[in-house]
């Protein structure tokens, strides 16, 4: 039977590993200018120059085969895409297709939570960004209290939560508009407060922006909104805010207050701002103090707020172990890819640890 060469797959793996193909042709003994042909479609290779490709990518043989549910970059949703480099794209990009592949493989094995997101269309003024986040909160039963685990919330929503290794801190998150939305978290970046803002973000996105391509200014500053108003309530801020003395921020109520709601001391500022709780002088001024202080890129009372690590994939890989059996190998035989592929991809170990989420089987 004739083997269809699928040269988009492997530059998909290609570029999930990080290689240029300069890299790829030494480890195979072929030219950087026929492995471009191969990518292109306009050379096919031998049977055995395939399996040295599979070899060197960590991949089977058939993930070269044509694949019919590929992702396009438009359902991408990148922070920062007008100052993100391509080729960092591009790394974001394959590891997000390869996300989609295990999830939709343990939608098939799983009965996953319920995908309660809200589709609110048509966002013009700020105004409406906040009614946005009011309608989730109340949709998802936060009611007007601090939200406790960011990455629970997103999960508890039917998203799945992973993160993304081994690339550089440009991207600072990405989220995959598909059947069951993923958001993809930047290991590179440390601050938990970051990292909530950041799926908070990505939440925005997948609310306000349904079928349209983001990553332009707008969207960005959109996403950003809400996911201030989603953190920090406009009523609660007016309410609770730490108000200045005078002219004096008060940075002792603004540490309690980042404790309590779990918001960088920088965002609560700029939301103070956006709502006119301080004046533009005011908040240039805690700008400049908290660079003073060291403080621009990570607060000094940053490790105070726990940690909030994925855990439905974590849970969704035990019990495929331990109620069906699927293990490691079995995963990335479905995958098309080796054992090794699904470690980097996952960022787990294996074998995994024995518990017993909450997830009902596929009757």
């Amino acid at each position: 039977m004739e083997f269809f060469f699928d040269g988009s797959s492997l530059r998909l793996a290609r570029v999930f590993c990080g290689l240029s193909l300069e890299e790829v042709s030494e480890r195979v003994g072929k030219t950087r200018q026929y492995l471009h042909k191969l990518e292109t479609g306009q050379s096919k290779p031998t049977d055995q120059l395939m399996t040295d490709l599979a070899d060197s990518l960590d991949v089977e043989v058939d993930f070269f085969m044509p694949k019919s549910n590929r992702l396009s970059e438009d359902q991408f949703h990148f922070r920062k895409l007008f100052t993100t480099k391509s080729s960092m794209k591009q790394v974001a990009v394959a590891r997000g297709e390869m996300v989609y592949r295990l999830i939709c493989f343990l939608d098939k094995e799983l009965k996953l939570p319920k995908i309660n997101i809200p589709s609110i269309p048509g966002i013009q003024s700020y105004d409406s960004i906040e009614r946005a986040s009011d309608i989730c909160r109340k949709e998802w039963g936060l009611g007007s209290s601090p939200i406790g685990s960011m990455t629970r919330l997103a999960e508890s929503l039917g998203t799945i939560v992973t993160n993304l290794n081994g690339v550089s801190a440009e991207i600072d998150a990405l989220s995959v508009a598909v059947e069951r939305p993923f958001i993809v978290r930047n290991t590179a970046k440390e601050s938990v407060c970051r990292q909530r803002f950041d799926i908070a973000h990505e939440l925005g996105h997948l609310v306000m922006h349904e079928g349209i391509v983001t990553g332009d200014r707008t969207t960005e500053s959109q996403a950003n909104r809400f996911a201030s108003a989603l953190l920090l309530p406009r009523a609660m801020m007016i309410k609770l805010f730490p108000r200045p003395n005078g002219e004096r921020l008060d940075w002792k109520g603004m540490r309690e207050f980042k404790q309590t709601w779990k918001v960088s001391k920088a965002a609560i500022l700029y939301r103070a701002k956006q709502l006119e709780l301080i004046t533009e002088a005011q908040y240039k001024r805690g700008v400049i103090t908290l660079k003073k202080h060291g403080e621009s890129h990570g607060e000094k009372d940053d490790y105070l707020i726990p940690k909030e690590p994925p855990e439905v994939l974590q849970k969704s890989l035990n019990i495929l172990l331990e109620r069906k059996g699927i293990d490691l190998n079995k995963i990335a035989a479905e995958l098309l890819v080796k054992p090794k592929f699904i470690r980097e991809l996952t960022g787990l170990d294996f074998p995994v640890l024995r518990e017993t989420p909450k997830l009902r089987l596929v009757q």
